[in-house]
């Protein structure tokens, strides 16, 4: 499994944050602010798999796209970005050693603390 960073997904989180589609959250919130599994299916049912993988910072390109567990570090909850999920997504890609993803969240956080 080769997690990547998600290109689109993070060109999707700047755009977010300029238009001011922020919650200003705790760390600790996103365990309450995170997309449930009913959430993520409504979504999907609705939007797709593009628009799914767009609120993921990480891809694993060797996993079927049209799966959940091709994507991972979620940031938002699919209408907003949320800084607690920012927080939490940077803190695990550093216990994993995704370094282009840790470094794409803590600019995320940059852009979302100075706006």
């Amino acid at each position: 499994m080769a997690i990547e960073l998600n290109q689109p997904a993070l060109r999707h989180a700047r755009a977010l944050i300029r238009d001011g589609k922020v919650v200003k959250d705790e760390r600790d919130d996103w365990s309450e602010a995170a997309p449930s599994a009913a959430d993520e299916n409504a979504f999907l049912d609705k939007e797709g798999w593009t628009a799914y993988s767009h609120w993921h910072l990480g891809v694993d390109h060797s996993a079927n796209r049209e799966t959940k567990g091709a994507y991972s570090f979620p940031f938002g909850d699919f209408s907003k970005v949320h800084r607690s999920g920012v927080i939490s997504g940077e803190s695990r890609a550093g216990q994993y050693d995704h370094d282009e993803i840790r470094d794409a969240l803590r600019s995320l956080l940059e852009l979302i603390d100075g706006s």
